[in-house]
């Protein structure tokens, strides 16, 4: 039986690698092997911080959310306990938009929760 070498299909392979390792520095970026490395090490973070993203951006909405409501005379967990006692149903991003960006309606927000 004849050997078989797979040039063709390694390079393709090398090549789908060195592409996506474009932008690398130094060698991550020419070597096939350091740039196969780096490329696998980079899915692993995206696909990790995929998720992380979602918990910062809570903690960022939370804090927006606490620093208004502080400013109002509440804390956050009395104005977010108020909001569902009035069966106002916002989220956390919307609310955290409304005080970074409209601080008036979220004072009035905050009024009718200390009202009830």
């Amino acid at each position: 039986m004849p050997r078989v070498k797979g040039g063709i299909k390694t390079r393709r392979r090398h090549k789908k690698y060195l592409k996506m390792a474009k932008g690398y520095v130094g060698g991550r970026s020419r070597l096939y092997r350091t740039a196969r490395e780096t490329v696998e090490r980079a899915g692993v973070f995206a696909y990790r911080d995929r998720r992380v993203k979602k918990r910062e951006f809570r903690r960022l909405w939370i804090a927006r959310i606490g620093a208004a409501a502080r400013e109002c005379g509440l804390s956050y967990s009395r104005f977010m306990e108020g909001l569902r006692k009035q069966e106002i149903s916002l989220d956390r991003k919307a609310l955290a938009d409304l005080a970074a960006n409209d601080p008036a309606t979220f004072a009035q927000l905050a009024e009718r929760v200390k009202a009830a």
